[in-house]
């Protein structure tokens, strides 16, 4: 067991959202996203919360319809079962972990 740089682990693709899953269980994920600037999750629902914590850039998470602007060293949660999406304004790394109820 080692410390690791959670930015390090996930590189950014030209184009592209790259992702890399930490933990799987079946109380819940840990996954790592690279997205390019302008690339982004279209709208979708997930039936359990949902953390984002912002570890590079700056991206608009829309919850419900409503923007919320996050940028590095930020967090926001996306509560189970509202619409959602990610669209980065600039690169953006983020860690997103999911917890199922």
């Amino acid at each position: 067991m080692q410390a690791l740089s959670l930015k390090g682990m996930v590189e950014y693709q030209d184009g592209s959202v790259v992702s890399k899953e930490i933990i799987k269980k079946e109380s819940g994920t840990v996954t790592l996203f690279a997205f390019d600037k302008g690339q982004g999750l279209s709208e979708h629902t997930a039936p359990f919360d949902a953390l984002v914590n912002v570890l590079d850039g700056q991206a608009q998470v829309r919850i419900s319809g409503e923007p919320y602007i996050v940028k590095e060293g930020e967090l926001i949660i996306m509560p189970a079962n509202r619409p959602h999406s990610v669209q980065a304004i600039e690169r953006f790394k983020m860690l997103l972990v999911l917890i199922k109820k």
